[in-house]
């Protein structure tokens, strides 16, 4: 990087109204030597108009015309071909402004690395070039004040939300967060519109039209024409509105006292195993009861795999509060709300049907039922992808030491092996444990011969699956993660020609 190089600044004016620049926008503008911006095919650029008073005459103009925007394009790349190309010679144009000292400001409206287009001319310049960047008043904020509301407040989350995303993936985002912005609006708004409506944030959902412009709307998204839509639009949804801010949480704690004074019975709780994978390893009976509870609760992951309904409740948490998510769904159903607690593979198996039961042995919960619906296991999905190597007797046990020592995971691995058993391993590592693999198999090939078939599962039922057979001997711990299954076999176990692997129903005298 050259000492006599120019500086680059990617300047954010704000969201259309020039008396929200920054005074240091305003004052980088006034000293450059170069002043950049993108423009539409038809020549104009919005960023040009916002800061128009503060370009200085005689100033150095590129602009920076995009060779496609939302028509079709014959480059052989495709679209992305054509815009990573334009960025290539947009680079090249204003490097060899900043390689003769010069200083070049580049005009963004927003802020320049929120969906800004600077942020491809930052990635190519900045590692050779001085660069600055200066934030801008997001269109976001921009359209809160327009609305006038508070977007989220206290421990609420807010999610950005791009409209290209697919309907039922936008939907689920919707039905996840409290307050959302759903941006780059325009021939998505029809798809959008169907997203809030599976969300059940149709309702409370408030559309903005140019915010901070002449010309700015603002009126309920069910009254926007979608004909009507620019892309400098948005659709707000706010925390307070969000259907589990709406009550829910008083609702919840004072379950005791309603259920007391008889005006709601405590509603049956469900538990659902989901299965290993998609929708194709869930049960009828677990889409069903899914598809008419008010409420869904569970680790995250899990809740993302449930279909959208319209006004259902999600309440999602992280990996290691398995009882505090038991109770809420318990205050739930006891104030007679119909829940589900949902669990990968089958609730019953490592799941959360346990932690519902730890939590209802509270006597407030006494009169609260919980009945528990089983799904396909992890196990069941590798070992049917391998062959049969669960067809004999069996035993199933997690590495993880998070619940119980590392001397009883050993106690137990022992065990299995002097019994001569097929050895399910779940659980087998994670970020944090990386030497339980290598521990397990140490243990296992104190009784075991090297050669005993192992199979290793990852991801199965999911995109990327694989299913390896390796021996006991040979198995690298290091390539095992918390996305793998194991199966170890056990002296009947054997594969076949074709590599299928089978354990036989008998034992031999």
């Amino acid at each position: 990087m050259s000492s006599s190089s120019g500086h680059l600044y990617g300047v954010g004016l704000g969201p259309g109204d020039p008396e929200l620049i920054t005074r240091k926008a305003a004052r980088l503008i006034a000293e450059a030597d170069v002043v950049a911006y993108y423009s539409g095919t038809h020549g104009r650029s919005i960023a040009r108009s916002i800061a128009a008073d503060l370009i200085p005459e005689g100033v150095v103009e590129e602009r920076l015309v995009y060779p496609v925007t939302t028509g079709t394009t014959d480059h052989p790349g495709g679209y992305e071909g054509a815009i990573a190309e334009f960025y290539d010679a947009s680079a090249r144009r204003l490097a060899a402004h900043l390689e003769r000292g010069r200083d070049v400001v580049v005009l963004c409206e927003g802020d320049p690395l929120f969906y800004g287009s600077y942020m491809y001319l930052h990635d190519r310049l900045a590692p050779r070039f001085p660069a600055e960047v200066v934030p801008g008043v997001t269109s976001v904020s921009a359209a809160s004040a327009a609305v006038a509301r508070p977007l989220v407040r206290r421990t609420d989350v807010f999610t950005v939300l791009p409209g290209t995303l697919p309907v039922p993936e936008l939907a689920r985002r919707l039905a996840d967060t409290d307050g959302a912005a759903v941006m780059k609006l325009g021939r998505t708004f029809e798809g959008v519109r169907d997203a809030l409506a599976q969300a059940g944030r149709l309702d409370d959902a408030v559309y903005v039209e140019r915010a901070s412009m002449s010309g700015q709307r603002v009126l309920p998204v069910r009254d926007v024409d979608p004909a009507s839509v620019p892309y400098f639009s948005m659709i707000l949804t706010t925390g307070d509105d969000a259907p589990r801010n709406r009550g829910l949480t008083t609702r919840a704690h004072t379950a005791g006292e309603t259920a007391a004074s008889g005006r709601a019975a405590p509603a049956e709780l469900l538990v659902v195993g989901l299965g290993p994978a998609d929708e194709r390893w869930l049960t009828p009976e677990a889409a069903r009861a899914l598809a008419e509870v008010d409420h869904v609760v569970g680790y995250g992951p899990y809740v993302d795999r449930v279909p959208v309904r319209p006004g259902q409740r999600r309440h999602s948490s992280g990996n290691t509060v398995e009882v505090d998510r038991a109770r809420l769904a318990l205050d739930l159903a006891l104030a007679g709300e119909r829940v589900a607690v949902v669990s990968g593979g089958d609730a019953g198996v490592f799941g959360m049907a346990s932690a519902v039961f730890e939590a209802a042995q509270d006597p407030r919960y006494a009169d609260v039922p919980v009945r528990v619906l089983p799904g396909v296991t992890a196990v069941q999905a590798v070992a049917a992808r391998a062959g049969a190597p669960i067809g004999g007797d069996f035993a199933v046990l997690s590495l993880s030491d998070r619940l119980k020592p590392w001397e009883v995971v050993e106690a137990r691995l022992e065990a299995a092996a002097r019994a001569d058993l097929v050895i399910a391993v779940y659980n087998p590592a994670s970020r944090s444990r990386r030497t339980q693999v290598a521990r397990a198999r140490e243990v296992l090939l104190r009784h075991r011969p090297g050669d005993t078939v192992v199979v290793v599962g990852r991801d199965v039922g999911r995109a990327g699956e694989s299913v390896e057979v390796t021996t006991l001997e040979k198995l690298a711990p290091d390539s095992v993660d918390m996305r793998c299954l194991l199966i170890v076999g056990s002296s009947g176990t054997s594969v076949t020609a074709s590599g299928a692997v089978w354990t036989r129903r008998y034992v031999p005298d």
